[in-house]
């Protein structure tokens, strides 16, 4: 019954994004829309290995710019269109995961912390020289007419808003069947929970793959969004920083939480972005998560809980 709740709401959701679309206001705010969506999608994905399996992953860029430059390669070999291009981004950003699951995931605490930034650094450098995607120059993309909509931003927006739509509902799947117990377990007592029979191993590299996929599926729509795509772009280090902050700021242990932090953290960087400048966005997350650690560890809903139960 929650299930079949969950999905209504879901499709109310979208619902309320094709009724924003017909308002038709300043496209800016579909741009900002975009952006604020698509890191309640880079938020939602973290979670699953750093919140529900604990984690820590600074690998962030690595695997939304992986989606985004197989967008790139596929529209630059066979003109693909948008749907493909969002399932290949994930699928190919999924397999990373997997791999790099089998390699590191023995790793653990910081040292695999290290290892996921590290697999960032390795992936930028190729693609700077991988010049078939632009390479260091950057890729520039000429947009075709928008479908549907008439506007690649309202398209982008949309799209954006089904995806994050998506990515939630699996996350609190995830969350709510045996994947998810068996995640809590390995990240409050990793060793009680291979004692008990947990298949450890196994769970960290669901984790890792599915993370990976959607951070690869919030990548791919990328080259549509900025036209523009160069390696310093793709792998900017705010995906990192706000993909460990927003789930923190929400609360790391629920579905929940990384999306409350992405949207209250994304829309106050896109209000910051238009009324005093950009540049002050690292600066808006490090004092807003240097607050929540001291005052609030758990994040608002662990906050919340806290409150209830006084």
């Amino acid at each position: 019954m929650k299930t079949v709740r969950a999905f209504l709401v879901g499709v109310a959701l979208i619902g309320l994004g094709l009724l924003l679309v017909g308002l038709r206001v300043n496209p800016y705010a579909y741009f900002a829309g975009y952006v604020v969506l698509q890191y309640v999608i880079i938020a939602t994905a973290w979670n699953v290995l750093g919140g529900y399996a604990g984690y820590v992953n600074f690998g962030t860029p690595a695997f939304f710019a992986l989606g985004a430059y197989t967008a790139i390669f596929l529209i630059e070999a066979f003109g693909a269109p948008l749907p493909v291009l969002i399932l290949a981004g994930g699928l190919v950003a999924g397999l990373l995961g997997l791999g790099i699951g089998y390699l590191t995931l023995r790793l653990k605490g910081v040292f695999f912390s290290i290892a996921t930034f590290a697999l960032s650094v390795v992936l930028q450098t190729l693609i700077i020289n991988w010049d078939y995607v632009g390479g260091a120059k950057g890729y520039t993309l000429i947009r075709p007419p928008a479908p549907f909509f008439g506007s690649w931003a309202i398209l982008l927006f949309m799209v954006m808003v089904g995806l994050a739509v998506v990515t939630v509902l699996v996350a609190r799947s995830v969350e709510r069947s045996w994947i998810g117990r068996g995640l809590a377990a390995l990240r409050d007592n990793e060793e009680a929970a291979e004692c008990m029979g947990v298949p450890t191993l196994r769970l960290k590299l669901f984790a890792t793959t599915l993370s990976g996929f959607f951070l690869g599926v919030a990548g791919a729509p990328f080259p549509y969004y900025v036209t523009y795509v160069e390696p310093s772009s793709a792998f900017d280090l705010n995906y990192a920083v706000n993909a460990l902050a927003m789930p923190m700021i929400g609360g790391t242990t629920t579905w929940i939480g990384p999306v409350i932090g992405a949207v209250l953290l994304g829309t106050a960087q896109q209000v910051a972005t238009v009324t005093i400048s950009s540049e002050l966005n690292l600066l808006i997350v490090g004092v807003v998560l240097v607050l929540f650690v001291v005052l609030a560890p758990e994040g608002i809903v662990g906050l919340v809980r806290r409150l209830r139960h006084r």
